[in-house]
């Protein structure tokens, strides 16, 4: 039996997993309470920018295979219902919101078929998961609940989904792990890993991975600190503890920090979930890895007023970068974002520029001007930030654009620009834990 999968909440998440579920060969059923969002997505249109995928989605449209909808009655027929809804911060503390996962749970209830299994893929406090399995066992006993942490990279996330490099799955019995090896037939030939868990650890594996990720990225960010006031050079460092096979040289690159929908709301979550279960000590380190990575923007516009002024009223400064990361529209605790406010806030013109992140920083910060082409907006500026690693702030030339700057003056918040290059062109240049 061919089984047919459905799609509840169709974000990010869930746009990805519909689409290459369907690519498989799986009938797949999107159903969001966003009609605007369904109805893009059933135009074969991403709400989104992910490269790759708007390709992908259009071609499974054509097939006949894919469709979206607001209705939730059109589960019904579905064998396993994958949910992948958001799990923002909760607006009055650190803990998540699971308002999004426990109302799609009861939305489908009523439509779950005999045999049917729930499978969560949000990143959820530990213990949700046996929360809504004991929550299904009263209002849908026909059906089982299993976890399957997503570890989607954006701008990778349709290699993530195909070719991931584990398969994670929390489960209750041999049945649910069955019926999830059966999805996933195709990805588990190609050599991939499959874990099979218990719903806790299932559940902690995607707030654990983040966390060692935060603490790595905070840690070299706190080294780039020590460089400065030493005299070192963290780019260099970062080579050389690289080389270590204990350490690695991923996620080794010092700047202005993790931003996102994930890090930064998952290590504040596990952080309240453990002093919920009486572990707080066990995770007070990550209090200084946040601590870390918001010093981190701070020490950028410290930057800016040592090569400025205190004052910066009188000044203009243009930002390369409104996105979190190179190869998305995430705006989301975005550190470029957040620095461009906060030296609005502090009197500077700002004008931001973005490949792809404009119309939602736009929405984000309507105060802030944009360009939408680089020269337009370092065009008598004062001084450049760069703080997104896209691939076209290092195919700048800087001679090409001296004559345009009032001031020729970049930091480079990513450690990602040729340090040489601009400074030949004639360029006063500083990078986060170089010194001169």
């Amino acid at each position: 039996m061919t089984l047919t999968l459905s799609v509840v909440g169709c974000g990010y998440l869930g746009a990805t997993h519909a689409a290459c579920m369907s690519s498989l060969g799986f009938t797949v059923i999107g159903v969001d309470t966003d009609p605007n969002k369904v109805e893009m997505l059933q135009n074969g249109e991403l709400p989104f920018y992910e490269p790759g995928l708007d390709t992908l989605l259009a071609q499974e449209m054509k097939t006949g295979r894919l469709s979206f909808t607001t209705d939730f009655s059109a589960v019904k027929d579905a064998d396993v219902h994958f949910v992948c809804v958001g799990t923002p911060q909760s607006k009055d503390g650190l803990a998540a919101d699971l308002t999004y996962v426990r109302s799609a749970v009861e939305a489908i209830a009523p439509y779950l078929k005999d045999g049917s299994l729930v499978v969560g893929k949000s990143t959820v406090p530990v213990g949700t998961a046996q929360s809504l399995r004991e929550q299904l066992a009263k209002n849908a006993p026909q059906a089982d609940l299993a976890w399957n942490p997503e570890f989607l990279r954006e701008g990778f996330a349709v290699e993530d989904t195909l070719t991931p490099n584990r398969l994670v799955v929390g489960v209750a019995n041999d049945r649910a792990e069955v019926i999830l090896k059966e999805v996933y037939e195709s990805i588990i030939a190609l050599g991939t890993p499959w874990i099979r868990a218990d719903l806790p650890t299932a559940e902690l594996v995607k707030v654990a991975a983040n966390s060692f990720l935060a603490t790595k990225i905070s840690f070299i960010n706190a080294m780039a600190e020590v460089c400065e006031a030493a005299g070192g050079d963290v780019t260099v460092l970062a080579q050389a503890i690289g080389y270590d096979p204990r350490i690695g040289n991923k996620f080794l690159q010092a700047g202005i920090g993790f931003g996102g929908g994930c890090l930064p709301k998952d290590i504040r979550a596990f952080m309240a979930r453990a002093e919920e279960l009486g572990a707080k000590q066990a995770l007070e380190f990550l209090r200084e890895i946040d601590a870390i990575n918001l010093r981190a923007r701070q020490r950028v516009i410290d930057v800016v007023r040592s090569e400025l002024s205190e004052d910066l009223t009188q000044y203009k400064i243009a930002v390369l970068g409104a996105t979190f990361k190179p190869d998305s529209d995430d705006v989301r605790d975005s550190p470029a974002l957040d620095i461009a406010a906060q030296l609005q806030a502090a009197g500077a013109t700002v004008v931001v520029h973005d490949p792809k992140g404009i119309e939602p920083a736009r929405k984000r910060f309507p105060n802030l001007e944009y360009a939408q082409v680089i020269t337009d907006a370092v065009k008598g500026a004062d001084l450049l930030l760069h703080l997104t690693e896209w691939k076209e702030y290092r195919a700048i030339d800087p001679s090409a654009i001296s004559a345009l700057v009032k001031n020729k003056i970049i930091i480079d918040g990513r450690n990602m620009l040729d340090r040489e290059l601009w400074r030949k062109s004639g360029w006063k240049f500083h990078a986060l834990g170089r010194t001169d």
